[in-house]
């Protein structure tokens, strides 16, 4: 899932002063799930501005919608038929979302209501944790199932390093070291085997640091 929190209604606020039609845009994604961007959020956002801009004795009209996915072009072409009658869309969808919407719809500013956090899971409610950087290259079947790019402070695949201390990272004392992490899993699984093989260091050529990466499956064009 991809995580986000909202961005200041200050900074948002500044971003939508120069316009007074505007379009806040859902979605029903990732950001529904971690409570960011639905349907409920959409609503609040809205109602949120039209109090500040009536304050400030300036008038806005806004469209409330959410869309199913705004990293979709089925979902993100309903928007056709309405969004040019506006001057912009704030979107509180992913950071993927929002620039779909920017590709598909050239002439209208899009504008971010949130700030896309990472790839996680939901802990607890209301606590979401990290657990995939989508480098490209996922070694997770020798690992134990542990992200050693993510869960390792220093993104190492020959750990622990120096700085592990009776299980924790020296970055932080809360914060575990990674690698013990995999190596007790190891332990668990009895694949220990794995840890003594000489793995080559992680090549980022697939990483973003190359620019974006695209997927392409044929059998499902």
């Amino acid at each position: 899932m991809i995580t986000g929190t909202p961005k200041p209604i200050e900074e948002i606020l500044e971003m939508v002063d120069p316009y007074d039609r505007i379009v806040v845009a859902g979605c029903y994604g990732c950001v529904t799930v971690c409570r960011v961007g639905g349907e409920k959020e959409v609503q609040v956002l809205s109602s949120t501005l039209r109090l500040a801009r009536e304050t400030a004795g300036k008038k806005i009209t806004i469209k409330e919608v959410c869309l199913e996915r705004q990293c979709d072009p089925e979902y993100i072409e309903q928007m056709r038929s309405y969004v040019h009658d506006y001057q912009a869309v704030l979107s509180i969808a992913c950071g993927a979302g929002i620039q779909f919407l920017a590709e598909k719809y050239t002439s209208t500013p899009l504008l971010p209501g949130i700030n896309t956090g990472f790839l996680g899971v939901t802990e607890r409610q209301g606590e979401w944790a990290e657990r995939c950087q989508g480098c490209g290259d996922c070694v997770l079947h020798l690992t134990g199932g542990i992200c050693p790019v993510t869960r390792c402070a220093k993104s190492l695949f020959h750990g622990p390093c120096g700085g592990s201390v009776q299980g924790h990272c020296e970055v932080g004392k809360d914060t575990p070291c990674g690698w013990q992490l995999i190596i007790d899993r190891l332990k668990a699984l009895d694949q220990m085997d794995n840890y003594t093989r000489l793995k080559p260091y992680k090549g980022w050529n697939t990483s973003r640091d190359g620019g974006p990466r695209r997927i392409v499956r044929e059998d499902m064009i």
